[in-house]
């Protein structure tokens, strides 16, 4: 049975309970997709260019929609990646997303969806890297799948060991500053992934559209762990 047929089917199973990753009441808050291709005009080079002219961007869409996070984008290809050296290669650019984002505000509390251990963390700190990343590994029975959170407050990182065991539900994390999460506005970027090739840390989160079929095999969608918890809500657009 392959790796995603597994874990579908481990979610799918009313005896285990997934957890909340952040707060959220279907009944009273909203969420708005967030477009990050080339169809959004509205983000121009200018405003991509200054971290704290694109953070005012993305507060102002939050506000003027009345939502509390901002949702986006596994599988999409991305344009606003040129803001950063960082997913520039001789050969071709890194633009295609393998996680979801939730934008919010710096300190947005983190909560683990299932009893997991610490694989590794890191501070990133490039101009457009994860900035402070935590990686937890999960056994879901047969299963072993990892979850990278990036983009964190450096507080996140404090007294972590590996091998640390994270209760479901706990809150481990928090929404990092700019000049903590690899200088983006504040917000998670969730990521799934079945084998960690020997990575520790870090695991790209944005590939090349050429091996976009490796990566994405590799790279479960994470709307599998959190439509249980707030995904389920109708969002608004813009």
């Amino acid at each position: 049975m392959k790796s995603l047929q597994k874990l579908q089917e481990f979610l799918n199973n009313p005896a285990h309970k997934i957890y909340k990753i952040v707060d959220f009441d279907a009944e009273k808050d909203s969420l708005l997709p967030f477009d990050f291709t080339a169809n959004n005009t509205e983000l121009t080079t200018e405003i991509l260019a200054e971290t704290t002219t694109f953070s005012s961007w993305v507060d102002e869409k939050l506000a003027l929609n009345s939502a509390r996070y901002g949702i986006g984008g596994y599988n999409e290809h991305r344009t606003i990646y040129s803001r950063s050296t960082h997913f520039d290669s001789d050969e071709e650019p890194r633009r295609l997303h393998l996680g979801i984002d939730i934008w919010g505000k710096a300190e947005t509390p983190i909560y683990n969806f299932y009893d997991a251990t610490v694989h590794s963390f890191k501070f990133n700190d490039n101009f457009g890297d994860y900035g402070a990343t935590i990686i937890l590994q999960y056994q879901l029975e047969d299963l072993t799948v990892y979850a990278l959170y990036g983009h964190l407050s450096l507080a996140s990182l404090s007294g972590l060991e590996v091998g640390q065991f994270i209760p479901a539900g706990e809150k481990f994390a928090t929404f990092g500053i700019a000049a903590e999460n690899g200088y983006w506005p504040p917000h998670l970027h969730f990521q799934l992934m079945f084998d960690m090739q020997g990575k520790n840390g870090d695991y790209p989160g944005v590939c090349q559209f050429s091996k976009k079929e490796n990566y994405l095999e590799n790279c479960p969608d994470p709307s599998l762990i959190l439509k249980y918890t707030f995904l389920s809500a109708t969002p608004k657009t813009y």
